[in-house]
């Protein structure tokens, strides 16, 4: 039951404190749709995702009116399109069109999917798919691409990471024009999980239902204006009002997601309940690790903050939901974080000390912005790198890098909206090249064979 400071408390985290359903994204299946030739696939994938998600964003509407709370976007993700696309894998791209067109005929702002999992072993089908991304990404509008190259279970497919650091690469140069902005729709996971509801590294995994609603909560501003009440507050009390906040914030998306389900004739997946920052001020994760009392993000005592953070977020979340999933946790997202992208500009922040903050936090070097010239097999060696931890840990890692053609330390690219600018950021100059190249498979860890 609620009484009146509840709701005024909900009134004020949304007017003043950016609370807001980040979004609302519905998983359909594309399995039915596989037929004799990739033309009548495409035409069944268009039909499927129209018919499916015809009614998602009015529905997203109504319950924005309703409640009072804003849900920013409204999505869909699919089946990895590589396994829909394996029977005339070269061309792969009429599936991809077929999607992108099926997003603008909805009216929706991502469509998530055009994946492959490759964490063990590589197809022929599958690397002939992965080489269409690039000219996909390039020409389409709202679709986004995730490639799943490790996992704790089956260690890291070096192929696969030094074949996504050409397409990387090739990425950036088909969308010179807008700074290599097609790589800003290209996520490369270790450890993806099937109901990840946020871009550009959703995908609708083939254990799910036929049609599932995930939500997406996020309220980094809320967790702030927490903070700052208690400015005297030990690091014990911290952790208890950042608990209480997350299960305040994740009761409003359990709320919306099961009415959201049940409007939409779909099943109730999960709560996401993540700490996804924008560009404006005051929906910062940065400023909340700056008022936890460092002077800048990046400083030491960076990554013990974070993973304070990170934790007391889960803990709180898990007690006001039945499901909760995806990544659940803090965001870094570097140009979609004003505090990140004022740190990076001064130089307290680099890629080595990202990095080190993924090892406690959700995903991983998110929406990194490095020089044009960067060599594929460095892009390579980052996501090696970032693929490890995630594999060591049993967590969710990931890299959504940007090699801005033409640009070098000390310029910026500027992609506006959600996903903001980015600072370009050095990386090191000495070769990775021949580990990349030795291509075979990481190991597992020992843990891996626990089961």
């Amino acid at each position: 039951m609620f009484n009146k400071y509840d709701v005024l408390e909900t009134i004020n985290m949304i007017e003043r404190e950016h609370l807001d359903i980040r979004t609302i994204t519905m998983g359909i299946s594309l399995l039915p749709c596989i037929a004799g030739s990739a033309d009548e696939t495409a035409n069944r994938v268009y039909d499927r995702v129209c018919s499916q998600a015809e009614n998602l964003v009015n529905v997203a509407e109504a319950l924005s009116k309703e409640y009072g709370i804003p849900i920013v976007n409204k999505r869909v993700s699919v089946t990895p399109a590589s396994i829909i696309c394996a029977p005339f894998a070269a061309q792969s791209a009429k599936i991809g069109r077929a999607l992108d067109r099926a997003a603008g005929t909805l009216g929706i702002d991502f469509l998530g999917g055009y994946s492959a999992l490759v964490h063990k072993g590589m197809a022929d089908y599958e690397k002939t798919f992965i080489e269409t991304i690039p000219e996909v990404l390039a020409t389409a509008e709202k679709l986004c691409s995730s490639i799943n190259i490790g996992s704790s279970k089956s260690g890291i497919n070096m192929d696969a990471v030094r074949l996504m650091g050409e397409i990387v690469k090739q990425t950036a140069e088909l969308t010179r024009d807008k700074d290599g902005f097609g790589c800003a729709k290209l996520v490369v996971f270790c450890n993806a999980v099937e109901d990840n509801p946020f871009m550009a590294g959703a995908f609708h995994g083939v254990g799910e239902s036929g049609t599932v609603v995930n939500v997406g909560v996020s309220g980094p501003g809320v967790v702030q204006h927490a903070i700052e009440a208690i400015p005297h507050a030990d690091l014990t009390e911290l952790a208890e009002m950042i608990k209480r906040t997350a299960f305040k914030i994740t009761r409003a998306g359990q709320l919306v997601a099961r009415e959201a389900a049940k409007r939409l004739g779909a099943e109730f997946g999960i709560v996401d309940l993540s700490l996804a920052p924008t560009p404006a001020r005051g929906d910062s994760v940065a400023q909340i690790l700056e008022e936890m009392g460092l002077e800048r993000v990046g400083t030491h005592g960076t990554t013990a903050c974070l993973a304070m953070l990170n934790d007391a977020v889960k803990k709180g979340g898990v007690m006001a939901s039945s499901r909760v999933g995806g990544l659940s946790g803090a965001f870094i997202p570097v140009s979609e974080d004003i505090g990140m992208i004022e740190a990076a500009e001064k130089g307290g922040l680099n890629i080595d000390k990202l990095e080190a903050m993924t090892a406690v936090c959700s995903v991983g070097l998110d929406m990194i912005a490095v020089p044009g010239d960067t060599p594929a097999s460095t892009i390579s060696a980052i996501i090696a790198d970032e693929a490890a931890i995630g594999m060591i840990n049993n967590k969710t890692t990931a890299v959504r890098i940007i090699p801005a053609p033409g640009k070098d330390v000390g310029d910026c690219v500027n992609f506006g909206g959600l996903l903001g600018r980015a600072p370009i950021m050095p990386v090191h100059k000495e070769s990775s090249e021949k580990f990349v190249s030795r291509g075979g498979l990481i190991p597992a860890p020992i843990h891996s064979n626990k089961n």
